[in-house]
């Protein structure tokens, strides 16, 4: 007898979505655990500048207490969990598409940046960080001077 599994193919998106990331990102991105392409993570941009790397995480629904930020050894540590409301009558309930549960992202963090500095705040369901580089690896200007 053959054995038919159901086609998810959110679940392939997301495997999609993962591997794109891991190409186009590194190396800054690295999903930590097997989970994330299965479960739930948040979405992150990255922007890099002169002066600093700025990470941004969509973390909407999570209170601030319940969310980790942890630099170690050249990694930036993202985790938290997404608490289910508080559930109503299960029998009148039609959908429930919405992730719960823990999280965990991990971003390799280039030598370039001052890793004792980073600064993080949480506003309007947005994480961001905030990863000065360091001084050395500012561009600065040379003077040419007349010999």
């Amino acid at each position: 007898m053959t054995n038919l599994a159901r086609w998810d193919p959110f679940r392939d998106i997301l495997t999609l979505q993962d591997r794109l990331n891991r190409t186009l990102f590194e190396p800054y991105s690295r999903v930590a655990s097997p989970e994330a392409v299965s479960g739930w993570f948040p979405l992150v941009d990255i922007h890099d500048d002169a002066d600093r790397v700025i990470l941004r995480a969509e973390v909407p629904g999570i209170a601030q207490e319940d969310i980790e930020v942890q630099v170690e050894s050249g990694t930036l540590t993202i985790r938290g969990e997404k608490k289910q409301e508080k559930e109503t009558d299960t029998d009148g309930t039609h959908r429930v598409e919405r992730f719960y549960g823990s999280f965990s992202r991990s971003f390799v963090l280039p030598a370039t940046v001052d890793a004792e500095r980073v600064s993080a705040t949480c506003k309007n369901g947005v994480l961001e960080l905030m990863i000065p580089k360091a001084e050395a690896a500012k561009p600065r200007k040379i003077k040419v001077q007349a010999a």
